[in-house]
């Protein structure tokens, strides 16, 4: 079984995660699991979690690591940095989203990727940051192994992952996406009734 396992600090941020974790967590292939700094945090909603892992504890055939964003990123941690890097540097899937993205710039971990994030104006005193030019505009930027997102993005976040991991085909990826995004009386329109 493949296993997605998403990166939570104290008032991360609960929406950007969901679309993502449930979808996952709802295929017989994937499970979901979460890791931390500390045994629980607690989310900007007010939500605890116990997470499943410390950071040393993240088995290393982990299929999909993904850093959810929210107000802690600021933390200087060697054993996060170690592996991100190790799995950016190994071709394997990592996904960030809004205040992880920074901690991604802040460190130096955006080098030779195309990304974007909540404003490069953020990144401005950040020395490592060395890639400029490679920021794009987006809502959110899928290159080789790296989704990057900013925090208004999770619904492009959730699709750009799934198919970086080629979760399903492309086209069924955008047709589920619709259907959060434009709701169901307007998926129907398109598409039919899913539940038929």
């Amino acid at each position: 079984m493949k296993q997605a396992i998403f990166v939570l600090l104290d008032e991360y941020a609960d929406w950007e995660g969901a679309y993502l974790s449930s979808t996952l967590n709802q295929d017989p292939n994937w499970e979901v699991k979460t890791t931390s700094i500390k045994q629980e945090v607690v989310s900007i909603g007010g939500f605890k979690t116990a997470v499943d892992y410390q950071l040393e504890q993240i088995p290393a055939d982990c299929e999909l690591l993904i850093l959810i964003g929210g107000n802690s990123w600021q933390i200087k941690n060697n054993v996060l940095k170690q592996l991100i890097q190790e799995r950016l540097t190994n071709n394997k899937f990592v996904g960030a989203i809004c205040g992880a993205v920074d901690y991604l710039a802040r460190n130096g971990l955006l080098t030779d990727f195309k990304h974007t994030g909540n404003t490069q104006y953020l990144w401005k005193d950040f020395d490592q940051y060395q890639n400029k030019s490679d920021f794009l505009e987006e809502q959110t930027v899928r290159d080789h192994n790296l989704v990057t997102a900013n925090g208004t993005a999770p619904l492009e976040f959730t699709q750009q992952v799934l198919k970086m991991i080629k979760f399903k085909n492309n086209e069924q990826i955008d047709k589920d996406i619709y259907l959060y995004r434009f709701g169901f009386y307007q998926y129907c329109e398109k598409y039919g009734n899913p539940f038929y």
